[in-house]
């Protein structure tokens, strides 16, 4: 009998540490206010001289994203050959636990003309497709309403919105889901405001001509010329095109709408896919942080300066809406390049970009002067999205501006020393 009694105890105890350790492993999964945010620690080469700007702004953004209620977002900075900031937020679904990390994937939506536009950098300088070719040299039953535009349209007007015709043409279609060869078709009948090269007008449909050249051209798919250029030798590989790519990945962000911290899931969509150029590349923040420390590190094999140039040099003025920029500080000028728009901003020049399909916001920034770059990718489109560029800008051009300032003008010592110990 006793030893029965003994046998129950032992019984009793092993079950109690076992549901005791069962617990404690539940806890750990559940998502709890206090790790909404996960700051994700790169290996450093060097100390890195901005550090106080990005402790600076790390305070500032993260209160906005957090206060802003919004459900998930990324973001990275990167300086030099550095990742020098990447922290992520929230989850991927309202309501749910699962925590965003550095390998989710967000639509860019219009943040892929800017990866569009340095595989078409890549594909000059290989002598693959010059941006001076002309659309009809590819295809031959090319029309648009003005002969004089149908022949001497290029693919650098293609890429730099320099098309001449009205500004976004048959995004309408886009939306109700018209196949681009369809729309192709029809373009013959949209209304040309200037000859190639001479105005700005932004278009979803027309920089997607780029996919069918660059299929023509090279015998392959969009997607694999974009992985074989792009996504594999700039180490980006949760980067990906498509919808069905997006849909099956496990680890993807899903869209919400809403306002003020009160957001709601979405069903995933297919808008602007059929654009893959324009607005259909789907990438992580670490996919970002690898396009931007290809662009940022000087010493890089893989992108030289003559993309950059190709790729950065302005071809046209861009007159925006005030409101777009609503949230930088006085912007000197407004141009677009190719795939990227170029800012003066407080005596340097910026490229960036903003994108938006349904439920999704992105932006990136890239300045070369100061060999900085930033993105930043979210589910729950709001106002915080806007700022998340020009904030970090404006710290970091005080810095730098303070940094020269003392540079060329150094105080005497004996004027500095206050005597005190």
């Amino acid at each position: 009998m006793k030893r029965l009694r003994y046998l129950l105890v032992l019984v009793v105890v092993a079950v109690v540490i076992v549901a005791f350790r069962i617990k404690n492993v539940s806890a750990d999964k559940v998502h709890s206010p206090e790790v909404d945010t996960i700051a994700v620690e790169a290996p450093k080469k060097e100390p890195l001289e901005i550090e106080s700007v990005i402790r600076e702004y790390d305070s500032i953004i993260s209160t906005e994203i957090i206060n802003s209620g919004t459900v998930g977002s990324a973001l990275v900075i990167t300086y030099k050959d550095q990742v020098a900031f990447l922290k992520c937020y929230g989850v991927k679904k309202a309501g749910g636990k699962d925590s965003i990390n550095e390998n989710t994937i967000f639509r860019l939506a219009s943040v892929s003309k800017t990866i569009t536009g340095v595989l078409a950098g890549i594909l000059d300088e290989e002598n693959i497709i010059s941006l001076d070719d002309r659309v009809v040299d590819y295809l031959p039953d090319f029309r648009l309403k003005n002969t004089e535009s149908t022949r001497h349209l290029t693919v650098r007007n293609l890429l730099s919105h320099t098309s001449g015709l009205i500004p976004h043409a048959y995004d309408n279609m886009v939306e109700e889901k018209v196949p681009l060869g369809k729309i192709m078709n029809d373009l013959c009948l949209v209304d040309v405001s200037a000859s190639p090269g001479k105005l700005y007008g932004y278009q979803n449909v027309m920089f997607s001509l780029y996919d069918t050249i660059a299929a023509l051209k090279t015998k392959m798919k969009f997607d694999e010329i974009i992985h074989e250029k792009v996504f594999e030798p700039f180490e980006m590989k949760t980067a990906s095109t498509g919808f069905h790519s997006f849909k099956n990945n496990p680890n993807k962000a899903f869209p919400h709408s809403g306002a003020n911290g009160n957001f709601r899931t979405l069903r995933l969509n297919d808008r602007y896919y059929s654009t893959a150029p324009a607005a259909g590349i789907n990438a992580s923040i670490s996919d970002m942080a690898q396009f931007l420390l290809h662009l940022t590190n000087v010493n890089n094999s893989k992108i030289d300066n003559y993309i950059v140039q190709t790729v950065f040099t302005p071809q046209v003025q861009s007159p925006l809406r005030r409101t777009y920029l609503s949230r930088w500080d006085k912007v000197d000028s407004k141009q677009y390049a190719i795939g990227w728009r170029i800012i003066g901003y407080k005596g340097r020049k910026v490229a960036y970009h903003g994108g938006y399909v349904q439920g999704y916001k992105t932006e990136i920034a890239y300045c070369e002067e100061e060999n900085i770059g930033i993105a930043y990718l979210t589910n729950s489109p709001n106002p915080v999205a806007s700022k998340t560029v020009p904030s970090f800008l404006n710290l970091l051009f005080k810095f730098t501006d303070q940094k020269t300032i003392l540079t060329e003008n150094p105080v005497e010592e004996s004027n500095t020393d206050s005597g005190q110990s």
